[in-house]
């Protein structure tokens, strides 16, 4: 795809002068004015149109203008899906890079009729199932002026629900020809009756929250058999015997925040330190007595973890029930990935999950940092990198700011630019570290490292015009001019992976990794484990000069280079003290004899695909396996099958809540009996490389990949509630699990998962659901977290409205006609065209509407 070019027919601006070149106010009117218009056509056309590619779908671009300023100017905008034609003699279109495309106006344009737009149809690979799949934030740019985005291509944020829309793009209607990705997909819309019935299987219906309830839930929780509450309104007084208090500080402070803080004549809360073996780590023991409470714990994050309990106990009246908690994680590392490379996010918003994190249990942070579109974290001695490596914006040389990708739109100071300061990073790593959390930084390489490469060319450069040495100039280089290797990645780069027979790509390894040593030093967390991704392109080194004279002298051929340069990487990580992580596919190329000891790898093997097989080949060869399911994992995935939901749908069509409380992480197979493929067909799982007998997966991490996420409040919407139900499968182990069985695989008719395993996970969910619908969705509005507030089921049945929410005690509410929205009341009457929604559980914000059919 890399620069190739296709005709087009009609992106226009008027031709008035062939060879004149517009003004900046000229250029600027044309971008306030011009309005863009793009709708999916069909997402499954006939194989003939595809051919030869295997799939594709149709679309749509119109343009209207009432005038065009003279030529010289180009259209930018990205596309994540490849476009494979465009049908329009009046343009042509280039692939940039990456997602980045331009339409220029050729010598055939005929420019714009008032009012009449240009028409220009699209066949573009695989299908897009989402309005809000398309990226926004086109721009207008030509030689010698400041590019401006085209304003009619803006996202746009509804102030009642904080959800964000595309207006350019045409609203999804034709569910036959637009919810799958072809004939044979079996997606269908989760409208309102289809909500409506999901639920009401679920059945979904208030049910008390038990005052002793508890998020994760423990291992065992016993009641005072008297029953009975302690008040704690004259607060608490706090002695910590056996660790600094500092190691629980930010847990008293949330229990401080739930209404329990501290005072002289407070309730006795006493929280020790004793080496008891009964006591697994990150375990704890809560007692309540009339007399006063008491955590009990062998290590400083179990006594948090007690505490993080206690707060959630807290209720309005300010007491606690009487009871004792025994409890223990089920995994030892309970993760979760954020991605602030692709798009930035905050360090507010890095603190603010952090919390989170530290309330439901989870303690492992995996910082995606570094990637094709950003590096985001201060480096001491490369400044390029975030200089440079942190910006895009239009700058076609890519001296000052990376190419923009991902509807970045040309101006880099927009919110998805940016970077951690060192001082930043310090905070950060500081406020887990209080929290019992471990950052563990990511830096794709060799693949995905565009903002990396394209950083070091520009110090190189720079250092060469001030006269350095080539020496000292290309130290640090990850690139060779003289590779003539032709590739594409993944996501359509063909200048994104780092030359790994350049003693150069290790030297700057080996300084980032100290840079980042010393970052975690001055936090208090030492740094022990650093992710290198370990993905790769295939052909990155096929025509490289250094990688020829590499094989000359090593033997090492380039198809090999990917697993020699994991194995000389984890050496080096190895010899500073740090272990290796990175995903299971890359890391899978490495010889397991030439590895560390110790290794980390996130599974993200599909599970009716090669998931179950390389995780347990992986864990049978002794490295610390965490299951990162896609199909379930992603939190970028859509939450509902639903054109108006966000999120790449490449894993799932639908991760909601449920699916991931439904999760069986330690027995991958067994979901082929319970979940349908990616269409929504049976299928059928193999276990042909079982588990040894005594080997584990190590824990459980959720993924939040940023491609599609521009601003904090939407990271906030993808992660959560999901990131509870997250917290709840890697801390429980529940009763209604289908145990392992080594070697046995599963299909729709297996029959393992009985139907009394059946009644269990589903009273189980009916609790859990209760307890986030009737109390901890409101923690998180107290905290503001703007998470997604399920849309509401309905139908209308004789003239009256019957409806269902996901997580029951939720406010609903209805409308008639476009008119006021009123309280729900079950059983309504209505007359009309009827519209639904929920609330959140303060009732502040209103959720995403449906009509009811």
């Amino acid at each position: 795809m890399s620069r190739r070019l296709f005709a087009l027919t009609a992106l226009t601006l008027v031709t008035t002068a062939a060879h004149a070149q517009p003004t900046q106010d000229q250029l600027d009117r044309f971008a306030a004015e011009l309005q863009v218009r793009y709708q999916v056509l069909d997402n499954h056309p006939a194989p003939a149109v595809c051919a030869p590619s295997p799939s594709c779908h149709l679309a749509e671009l119109n343009l209207t203008a009432p005038k065009a300023p003279a030529a010289g100017w180009s259209i930018y905008f990205s596309s994540v899906t490849p476009i494979l034609q465009a049908d329009n003699d009046g343009f042509a279109l280039s692939h940039i890079n990456g997602d980045l495309y331009r339409l220029t106006p050729t010598a055939a344009f005929a420019g714009f009729a008032p009012g009449r737009p240009v028409r220009i149809p699209l066949k573009l690979a695989g299908h897009q199932l989402s309005e809000l799949y398309p990226m926004p934030n086109y721009y207008v740019a030509g030689d010698g002026l400041a590019a401006r985005t085209i304003a009619s291509t803006r996202p746009v944020v509804d102030p009642e629900t904080g959800l964000e829309s595309l207006p350019f793009v045409a609203p999804f209607t034709d569910e036959a020809r637009l919810a799958g990705g072809s004939a044979a997909d079996a997606t269908v819309w989760a409208t309102a009756a289809r909500v409506y019935a999901v639920n009401a299987a679920a059945g979904a219906s208030v049910q008390p929250v038990p005052a002793t309830a508890v998020l994760p839930t423990p291992l065992r929780t016993r009641p005072d058999p008297k029953g009975g509450s302690l008040d704690l309104s004259r607060g608490l007084k706090v002695s910590v015997g056996g660790l600094p208090r500092v190691q629980v500080e930010a847990a008293l402070g949330r229990l401080a925040r739930a209404g329990a803080g501290e005072g002289a004549r407070g309730v006795p809360l006493r929280v020790r330190l004793v080496p008891d073996e009964k006591l697994a780590l990150g375990g704890y023991r809560l007692a309540i007595k009339t007399s006063g409470i008491e955590i009990v714990a062998s290590d400083p994050e179990g006594a948090a973890n007690g505490l993080a309990s206690l707060a959630q106990l807290v209720d309005a009246r300010r007491t606690v029930p009487l009871l004792t908690i025994d409890d223990a994680p089920r995994f030892d590392f309970r993760g979760l990935h954020v991605d602030v490379a692709r798009n930035f996010h905050s360090k507010a918003e890095i603190l603010a999950i952090l919390d989170q994190m530290a309330a439901y249990k989870l303690n492992r942070l995996h910082l995606h940092l570094a990637d094709d579109e950003g590096w985001r974290v201060e480096i001491a001695g490369l400044p390029e990198l975030t200089e440079i490596g942190s910006r895009r914006c239009h700058d076609p040389g890519e001296r000052t700011c990376l190419l923009p990708q991902l509807g970045a739109g040309p101006d880099s100071s927009t919110p998805v630019n940016g970077y951690y300061t060192r001082a930043d990073y310090i905070e950060i790593v500081r406020a887990a570290q209080t929290r019992h959390i471990q950052v563990i930084p990511s830096f794709d390489m060799p693949g995905h490292s565009r903002a990396a490469i394209k950083a070091m060319e520009a110090r190189a450069a720079r250092l060469r015009a001030e006269g350095k040495p080539e020496a000292e100039a290309g130290r640090y280089l990850l690139s060779e001019a003289e590779n003539k290797s032709v590739y594409s990645s993944i996501q359509h780069y063909d200048d994104n992976t780092i030359n790994v027979c350049l003693d150069s790509a290790y030297a700057f390894l080996g300084k980032v990794v100290d840079e980042m040593a010393a970052l975690h030093a001055a936090a208090g967390q030492p740094l022990t484990r650093y992710h290198i991704g370990a993905d790769e392109t295939p052909g990155a080194w096929s025509a490289s000069p250094a990688c020829a004279a590499y094989e000359a002298k090593t033997g090492i051929k380039p198809a090999d280079l990917g697993g020699h340069f994991i194995e000389k990487v984890s050496a080096l990580l190895a010899q500073k003290g740090v272990t290796p992580a990175g995903w299971s596919d890359g890391m899978g190329h490495a010889k397991p004899d030439r590895m560390p000891a110790k290794v980390h790898s996130n599974n993200w093997g599909a599970l009716a695909g090669e998931g179950p097989a390389s995780a347990h080949v992986q864990a049978n060869q002794g490295w610390e396996v965490v299951i990162s399911t896609p199909e379930v994992m992603y939190f970028d995935s859509p939450q509902a099958a639903d054109p108006k939901e966000r999120g790449y749908d490449w894993p799932s069509r639908a991760t909601d809540t449920r699916k991931v409380f439904d999760f069986m992480p330690e027995n991958l197979p067994a979901h082929a009996e319970l979940w349908a493929d990616l269409r929504g067909r049976p299928q059928a799982s193999k276990d042909d490389h079982p588990l040894e007998p005594g080997v584990r997966f190590n824990g459980l991490q959720g993924q939040l990949w940023s491609e599609t996420i521009r601003s904090d409040a939407q990271g906030d919407y993808m992660l959560y509630p999901r990131l509870l139900a997250l917290a709840e499968r890697a801390w429980h182990g529940a009763n209604w699990e289908t145990p392992y069985v080594p070697g046995k695989g599963y299909d729709p008719t297996t029959g393992a998962f009985t139907d009394a395993m059946r009644a269990r996970r589903d009273a189980d969910w009916a609790a859990f659901a209760n307890l986030l619908g009737g109390r901890e969705l409101a923690r998180l509005d107290a905290a503001g977290v703007a998470y997604r507030i399920p849309t509401v089921g309905a139908v209308v049945e004789d003239g009256r409205l019957r409806a269902n929410v996901e997580f029951p005690g939720l406010p609903i509410e209805y409308r008639v006609e476009g008119g006021a929205w009123r309280p729900y009341a079950p059983d309504a009457p209505v007359a009309g065209r009827v519209e639904v929604r929920a609330r959140s559980a303060d009732g502040k914000r209103a959720g995403r509407s449906l009509f009811v059919p």
